[in-house]
């Protein structure tokens, strides 16, 4: 049966309630332990407000500090330690990731203070749609796929202003394959977005987000974000969660030509994205470098320079 265009606008994953973890499956900290970060998240929320004040004045070299700073702050007051491996490119990118959680917004923020690309139903969180709102998010109404068009050419026009601008192309959550058996790894990328890195010559920077548990060493979905799940449920994972750890692994970018094809760009990235190695002591691993953006060929590429262990 043929999907309807409205269902190819706004995909599913199929991760709900069986991908989440059982109880008592995922190490917690104590009552006492929760309450100091609930009280030190909405802490980071009222700096956030702060910002939203502060941001359209600052110098764009200031802002960009502040809202990393924000953003490695909001994630330690989770309880969330951030590890970032590789090196962005220092010239504007499209920065393009998989998703699992809220919590990526955040890691992604960590590593670039960029311009993100979000569904509109974020704007009306409380602060954190404010926040997003003043920090220049170009927001994407999914029940209004004619709009699309109009996205893909704001996208393009930050990009030629010099900012980068970070998306998740798989379009919703998914929980890595990390623990249904029938689920898939990941939503494949959609390609709108990636014309606007080809009409302005801009490089594509896959980055691999992978959230695991410290304490027992293996892949974990406690701070997902997924299905029917609700924010507060999420949120409370994650608080309730000992040594969650978010790692951002930067692949070597990708320069497509000016006659670049956006799907097989699209087919590229997805495929740095997900052949990259899981954290762990298999991320050193050398993978063949992705030399050119003329095929579609699904090879990764090295992952360069440096670990930063942002510790909680």
């Amino acid at each position: 049966m043929t999907a309807a265009p409205h269902d190819l606008w706004r995909p599913s994953s199929g991760c709900d309630e069986g991908c989440l973890p059982a109880a008592g499956e995922v190490p917690t900290v104590s009552a006492a332990r929760r309450v100091l970060r609930l009280v030190a998240a909405a802490g980071m929320l009222l700096a956030g407000a702060g910002l939203v004040v502060l941001l359209p004045v600052l110098p764009a070299p200031e802002r960009r500090a502040a809202v990393r700073g924000w953003a490695r702050g909001t994630a330690r007051a989770f309880g969330v330690r951030l590890v970032i491996r590789g090196r962005l490119p220092r010239r504007r990118a499209l920065l393009v990731a998989n998703h699992v959680s809220w919590l990526d917004v955040l890691a992604v923020l960590a590593v670039a203070p960029s311009r993100m690309v979000a569904k509109r139903e974020i704007r009306s969180w409380p602060v954190v749609g404010l926040l997003a709102a003043a920090a220049g998010t170009v927001f994407v109404d999914r029940s209004r796929p004619r709009a699309l068009p109009a996205t893909v050419r704001r996208v393009a026009d930050a990009l030629r202003a010099g900012r980068s601008v970070a998306v998740f192309p798989e379009g919703t959550t998914w929980c890595a394959g990390n623990r249904a058996a029938d689920c898939r790894p990941g939503g494949g990328f959609r390609p709108a977005t990636f014309q606007a890195a080809i009409d302005t010559g801009s490089p594509v920077v896959p980055l691999r987000l992978v959230h695991r548990c410290a304490a027992t060493g293996s892949a974990t979905t406690a701070g997902a974000f997924l299905g029917a799940d609700t924010l507060l449920r999420s949120v409370a994972r994650v608080i309730a969660a000992r040594e969650l750890v978010v790692t951002v692994t930067v692949a070597a970018a990708l320069h497509p030509a000016r006659d670049a094809d956006r799907r097989l760009l699209a087919r590229a990235a997805e495929s740095a994205v997900h052949l990259l190695p899981p954290a762990g002591a298999a991320a050193r691993a050398r993978l063949r470098p992705l030399s050119a953006m003329t095929t579609a060929a699904p090879v990764s590429s090295p992952v360069a320079g440096r670990e930063l262990d942002l510790a909680a």
